[in-house]
């Protein structure tokens, strides 16, 4: 039987996948477009994306992120972040099966500790992908392309046989 909370982040990573197929094929000056209320250009929502997915990957496994990729790293190619992506969603799908429910975790800062369970990063990690994947689209939207359907139903039939 499939496990609910991991099926979760199976589909954000079939999600990011199908969302930068279309991305791909769109030349720079679309890939530097951006329209009000989102997240910047859809190169830069992309990169935003990927560092956020692998901080929370870091966080929940508690290891540094890595410092090489993180939102102010300019884009490098779809290649990279197909990659990024892939790696960053299994991570969150492994620690989603074997997910500790009373787990917290504990940040420290130079001035302060945080402490919150374990299941607030991976909601967040969610949430995130998919408010930022809704900006994608809307900039995609008004550039007259057609954004792909990403939603829970699209997923269940491509992925999990629903009809």
């Amino acid at each position: 039987m499939t496990d609910p909370f991991s099926e979760l982040f199976k589909h954000n990573v079939w999600a990011n996948l199908r969302l930068l197929d279309v991305c791909e094929r769109l030349d720079d000056a679309q890939l530097d477009h951006t329209v009000v209320g989102t997240y910047g250009s859809i190169r830069d929502t992309w990169v935003h994306i990927v560092a956020a997915e692998g901080g929370y990957v870091a966080l929940l496994n508690e290891r540094q992120p890595d410092r090489s990729y993180s939102e102010r790293t300019a884009f490098t190619s779809w290649e990279d972040l197909r990659e990024r992506v892939r790696r960053s969603g299994e991570g969150l799908i492994a620690i989603a099966e074997d997910f500790d429910a009373s787990r917290v975790l504990r940040e420290i800062h130079p001035d302060e500790v945080y402490a919150y369970p374990a299941v607030v990063p991976m909601l967040q990690a969610l949430n995130h992908a998919t408010e930022h994947r809704v900006h994608v689209a809307a900039i995609l939207t008004q550039l007259g392309v057609e954004p792909p359907t990403l939603d829970g139903w699209k997923y269940g039939e491509d992925e999990l046989g629903a009809t």
